[in-house]
C-alpha cells in the first residue's frame, strides 16, 4: 500500500484547487501536484465534510467511533446503529 500524503500537502492542494483560476480544471491541478484527479476530488469532498459544508461523518468522528467500537467490542457502542434500523 502506498504511503499516505502528508496532511499539510493535502491541505495545500485542496486550497489551490478551491482558489483556482477560471478555466483551470481539477485534472490540471492534480497533474501539477502529481496526484490522481480522483484523489484530489476525494480530498475536496473530505474537506467539505470535515468543515460541515457537506452532510456525512467528519474524519475525527469516524475515527472516534472506530476506536470506541474496538474498546467496547463485547458491549454495545454508541456509534453502532440500533437493531432493525
Amino acid at each position: 500500500m502506498p504511503k499516505p500524503y502528508p496532511k499539510e500537502f493535502r491541505e495545500d492542494v485542496v486550497r489551490v484547487a478551491r482558489n483556482r483560476e477560471p478555466g483551470a480544471t481539477l485534472e490540471q491541478i492534480a497533474a501539477d501536484f502529481g496526484v490522481h484527479p480522483i484523489t484530489l476530488s476525494k480530498w475536496l469532498r473530505r474537506a467539505e465534510i470535515d468543515e460541515g459544508a457537506r452532510p456525512a461523518t467528519a474524519s475525527g468522528e469516524s475515527a472516534e467511533c472506530t476506536s470506541q467500537e474496538a474498546l467496547n467490542s463485547s458491549s454495545r457502542s454508541p456509534c453502532q446503529t440500533a437493531p432493525g434500523g
